[in-house]
């Protein structure tokens, strides 16, 4: 089948934000705090916090940010500004990701990313990649959360394609690989982590350095 659009997960598939997030939250930490484990929380606790509803992202990395501190004894004063929703501006691509998007580029494909947060910080990390999508749909558009599939949805009313012609590419499981499958998206799983497999991608990959292949490759299949 065709591959058309390929669309992206961006924070942990195509910008690292575990780095991001824990080089921001680390100095407010004592020395000697495991990184990989506080990123491995502020996942946790990021997405409890987007069960209770709908917040612009800025206001969820704030607030969360905070939860995660005063969780580890160490809160922000009410009146210190939380490190998180400015920090996103330095936070950096995988190194292999803009050389394998201008690879997709250089295919003819479209490309979207499917992203959490709001607009303005969207555009601070496309700043990053090397390419501009041909299609951004952030929470802001859809008013929703991944796992939720609003942003599928709203990428198929844009775009005009159809799932059969699209393959998704994430890192989490939860958030990605599991509700695109469901709307009827061939997937590839970005496993960064060595993660136990509880989905089942059309393919998976440990970075994006072979995704071009692979995604020539699902074109003939």
């Amino acid at each position: 089948m065709p591959v058309e659009w390929v669309t992206f997960d961006c924070y942990g598939t195509l910008i690292d934000w575990e780095r991001g997030i824990t080089d921001a939250l680390l100095p407010l930490l004592p020395a000697g705090t495991d990184r990989r484990a506080l990123a491995e929380w502020y996942i946790s606790m990021e997405a409890q916090f987007e069960q209770e509803g709908y917040h612009l992202y800025k206001d969820v990395l704030d607030r969360v940010g905070r939860r995660v501190l005063r969780s580890l004894d160490a809160p922000l004063p009410d009146d210190k500004t939380s490190p998180l929703p400015s920090s996103l501006a330095d936070w950096q691509p995988f190194p292999e990701v803009p050389t394998a998007l201008r690879a997709l580029v250089d295919q003819g494909r479209y490309l979207a990313i499917l992203s959490n947060v709001d607009r303005d910080l969207l555009e601070l990390s496309i700043g990053r990649l090397g390419i501009r999508p041909d299609l951004t749909i952030t929470g802001e558009d859809s008013r929703s959360y991944k796992p939720a599939p609003g942003h599928w949805r709203r990428f198929l009313e844009r775009s005009g394609t159809s799932p059969e012609r699209t393959v998704h590419v994430g890192a989490s499981q939860f958030h990605d690989m599991r509700p695109a499958a469901a709307l009827g998206f061939r997937t590839i799983f970005i496993d960064r982590h060595g993660e136990a497999l509880e989905t089942s991608p059309t393919r998976l990959l440990h970075d994006l350095r072979a995704l071009p292949d692979v995604i020539a490759e699902l074109a003939e299949s």
